[in-house]
């Protein structure tokens, strides 16, 4: 059974920064990313990454977050900078076995960017 294990969210003030992290056991995965919902807002893809390393980012992200894997640790990271108050959300770290394609999801972790 694939378990998702998330760190690092927390309360910041707005130009912080947070690095978040979540690692998975007992597979490989082709793609990881993270995705955030924000109170009265869908859901978002923020950032992906295949086990090549190819990234992809939401137009709202790109140039202050970075998503990086480590794949023999089976972990993903975003770092965040420059973080504004729009960007408070429940994170979520999502990946894709490579075996079945099946989709696995961490518990989330609360991001709070204050003004």
């Amino acid at each position: 059974q694939v378990q998702l294990e998330e760190s690092g969210g927390g309360l910041v003030q707005a130009g912080g920064s947070l690095r978040l992290s979540c690692s998975a056991s007992g597979s490989i995965f082709s793609i990881m990313g993270w995705y955030r919902r924000a109170p009265g807002k869908q859901p978002e893809q923020v950032a992906t990454i295949t086990s090549g390393g190819s990234t992809n980012y939401a137009g709202s992200v790109k140039g202050r977050f970075t998503i990086s894997r480590d794949n023999a640790k089976n972990t993903v990271y975003l770092q965040m900078n420059s973080l504004k108050p729009e960007d408070t959300a429940v994170y979520y770290c999502w990946f894709r076995r490579l075996s079945d394609t099946g989709d696995y999801w961490g518990q989330g972790t609360q991001v709070t960017v204050s003004s």
